[in-house]
This record gives structure tokens, sequence and C-alpha cells, in this order.
């Protein structure tokens, strides 16, 4: 769980080059990133429902995304198996997790799944992913939309941010497995410029904490992260 909280907060500071936060409210945000790849719709919704194929594997619990699987089919899942551990001196059970749940699966138009990914599982949140597929002069162009809302102890401005990093990290590798023709990219080092947009619109230090203290407007995604490690 660490190790994806802190990797969560690394990809943060990475600074994605076309990611965006298209909204924010005091309990919800929603993220959305764009692709065009080379391969055609078919191609694309092959890859999309393969996501071990292109997931990265730091971001998934058993730290690899071999153990992904997705049934595109409406109450199908988004799972991940939990390998026994290897050690022979522990007696451990093969566990599992579910991602999201399939709500719509169109293909090669559409996948639509419900869940909380990575840390937000552990919040009372809801979250819609919304996968759409469409022809262009390109190719085919793939958006990629993420719609969180409900309680969580997460500053909104931190946390908004930290998960379309990882939204667009995802789509970045889809794309890349397809033939990227124009998308999303992410830098494996911090970037030196703090002002860049993050999609936040400024509005950090304005914002009402959750407690209904006086915001500080100086929480850091490491520190947010921190905090719900610790809870």
């Amino acid at each position: 769980m660490r190790a994806i909280l802190a990797g969560l907060a690394a990809l943060a500071a990475a600074q994605p080059l076309s990611a965006e936060v298209v909204a924010t409210t005091d309990n919800g945000f929603i993220t959305r990133d764009e692709a065009v790849v080379e391969a055609n719709p078919k191609a694309v919704w092959l890859a999309l429902i393969s996501p071990a194929r292109w997931w990265n594997d730091a971001h998934t619990w058993s730290a690899d995304a071999a153990n992904l699987t997705l049934t595109p089919q409406a109450g199908g899942c988004f799972c991940e198996k939990i390998p026994e551990d290897p050690d022979p001196d522990k007696i451990t059970l093969e566990g599992s997790v579910e991602h999201m749940r399939v709500v719509q699966a169109y293909p090669e138009q559409a996948l639509r799944m419900i869940g909380a990914l990575g840390p937000l599982q552990s919040e009372p949140v809801t979250g819609v992913l919304t996968i759409s597929i469409s022809e262009v002069d390109e190719g085919t162009k793939i958006v990629w939309e993420y719609n969180v809302g409900g309680s969580m102890r997460f500053e909104m401005p931190v946390i908004s941010k930290a998960v379309d990093g990882v939204m667009t990290q995802q789509l970045a590798g889809l794309a890349d497995s397809l033939g990227r023709v124009s998308g999303p990219e992410t830098d494996d080092a911090p970037s030196d410029d703090d002002s860049s947009d993050d999609g936040t619109d400024g509005d950090e230090e304005d914002a009402v904490s959750e407690d209904g203290e006086e915001p500080t407007g100086s929480q850091s995604v490491e520190e947010a992260i921190d905090a719900m490690a610790e809870d």
C-alpha cells in the first residue's frame, strides 16, 4: 500500500505534460486526458480490455500488471490477483482486488467502470471512469475521463492533481502500445517549474479545509499521502 501511495506522490510531482483537472468541487473532481493512436477502433478496444499489456506495474497491489484482468461485460470486474507468497516459511493464500466494476461495455466505442482507484479505495468515494473511442483522420482518438466524488481525507487540489497524474500515465501506456500519434506524456523526473498549470486554477489557498479550519495552502502531495498512509 505504501509503495502505491509513494508512487502516486512521485508521479504527481512529475508534472504530466497534457494532463488536465477539468473541474473541482468541495468533495470531488474530474480529470480528463486524451490521445490519438495509429490503431483502428477494434485494435484499441482489444488492447483496452487487456490491461495486463499496458497498465503500469507501480500502480498495482501485486507490483505486477500481469495479474490484472478485465471482463468487458456489465457487472464484469477489473480485478487483480494477489499471488501466494512464495516464502516457504509463510502460509499464505491467493488474494484478489476489485479495482472497478464495468457498467457499460460498448465494443469499439465506450467502456465505463465504477470504482475508487489506488488510495481512494479506502475512502467513501465513488469514481466513474469513462473511456470513449472514436475514429479521426490520424487514426483513433481515446478520451479518458475520471469523475470522483465523496468524502475523502485529502485536500482536493492535491489529490486531484495526483490522481490525474496516474490516469495520464495509464493512458500514455495504452497509447504507446498502440502507436501514439499524440497524447499524454509523463516526465521521469520532477519538474523545476512548480508554477505550471496543474488544473487547480490557483485556488488552493482559497479553499476551505475539510475539517473546517482555516486553509494553509501548504499541504503537499507527499504530506497528504503520508497522512493517508498513517490512517
